[in-house]
């Protein structure tokens, strides 16, 4: 495929990814797709097969972006744990950001799709299950890492940290998408990342 191909596809790809996270998969006609991609219906199908092909490519495309986003954080920091925090705190500026939504496209839309739509929310259910796990194998390097406090507690078990912190950032992002002053988004996220630093081994918190 041409490069010029290749790029216009991924700027579609970006566009109609706003546009779901901002609305949506309900709420977005395919008059809202054609103008945000500047595309006859005939070529959004040609290109992406449905509508509902472009959602779950959209929602794909979120993922990768947000995993990458984390592992680049992850990557600059030696501790796990410190690493997780300073990811929680970035999160505290949602508020602040120009994005289409504060709340994760992708808890918005396992909360939108229903059985007519069971392989998009497939899809949503594995993305979410792929983020979870991300966080699983943080909390398992810090184990390895002998950084956990009390690694045999039952509570402190990276699955069970893993899946506590995906109902935390979930919860916090929503948090976000309410009206509300910067300040309190950036307390609970000071609350939860304080909760991670807690969990270390002379932590000076």
């Amino acid at each position: 495929m041409p490069r010029a191909t290749l790029h216009n596809r991924q700027d579609s790809l970006d566009r109609a990814l706003n546009l779901f996270w901002q609305k949506g998969f309900h709420a977005t006609s395919l008059k809202d797709i054609e103008r945000a991609l500047d595309m006859r219906p005939g070529s959004i199908y040609a290109t992406f097969g449905s509508k509902d092909g472009l959602f779950q490519e959209a929602l794909e495309c979120y993922s990768a972006r947000s995993l990458r986003e984390m592992e680049s954080l992850m990557a600059s920091h030696d501790s796990p744990l410190t690493a997780l925090a300073a990811y929680i705190r970035k999160l505290g500026g949602l508020r602040d950001s120009e994005v289409p939504s504060r709340a994760c496209m992708l808890a918005k839309s396992l909360l939108e799709l229903g059985e007519r739509e069971q392989a998009a929310r497939d899809k949503v259910e594995t993305l979410l299950a792929g983020m979870e796990a991300r966080f699983r194998q943080a909390f398992a390097d810090a184990r390895d890492a002998g950084e956990l406090i009390d690694p045999e507690r039952p509570a402190h078990q990276p699955e069970r940290l893993g899946r506590r912190l995906q109902a935390e950032v979930m919860g916090l992002r929503a948090y976000a998408q309410r009206e509300g002053e910067s300040d309190a988004v950036r307390q609970l996220a000071e609350d939860i990342a304080q909760d991670i630093e807690a969990l270390k081994v002379n932590n000076t918190h």
